[in-house]
């Protein structure tokens, strides 16, 4: 996570959402006040009334289970605002290989685009320099 958001943010357009603040803000109060300094002024996205219909589907639909109602939430806010990567450490239910492509196929059903899921490691890129 350090080495993408030192040396990569600033390639991309960063957005974050009431509950990324949530969960940046948890936790030991020395380490939540330095994840909530890093995000200030990060663009947020407004949780609307698509936003939680998709996260519903996401779940009614069997993409996810029912006890991950907040990251239903994060996938269908990158969806409904036409996010084009989702960046997470949660591989439990949003960055799984078994259930990506159900999450796809709701998306996509509900005329969405899909957000490229994956963690800030896979989006390091490659060195293009070939000695």
């Amino acid at each position: 996570t350090v080495e993408w958001w030192e040396k990569r943010r600033n390639l991309f357009e960063l957005f974050v959402s009431e509950l990324v603040l949530e969960e940046a803000g948890r936790g030991d109060s020395e380490a939540a006040g330095r994840r909530l300094k890093a995000i200030e002024g990060i663009p947020l996205l407004k949780l609307t009334d698509s936003t939680v219909e998709l996260s519903k589907k996401l779940i009614s639909e069997s993409a996810l289970p029912t006890k991950a109602t907040d990251d239903a939430l994060h996938i269908a806010l990158s969806a409904v605002h036409n996010i084009d990567y989702l960046l997470t450490w949660n591989c439990r239910h949003i960055d799984n290989a078994e259930t990506k492509p159900l999450v796809r196929s709701v998306i996509t059903a509900n005329g969405y685009n899909y957000p490229e899921i994956c963690t800030p490691q896979e989006l390091i890129g490659g060195d293009t320099d070939e000695e």
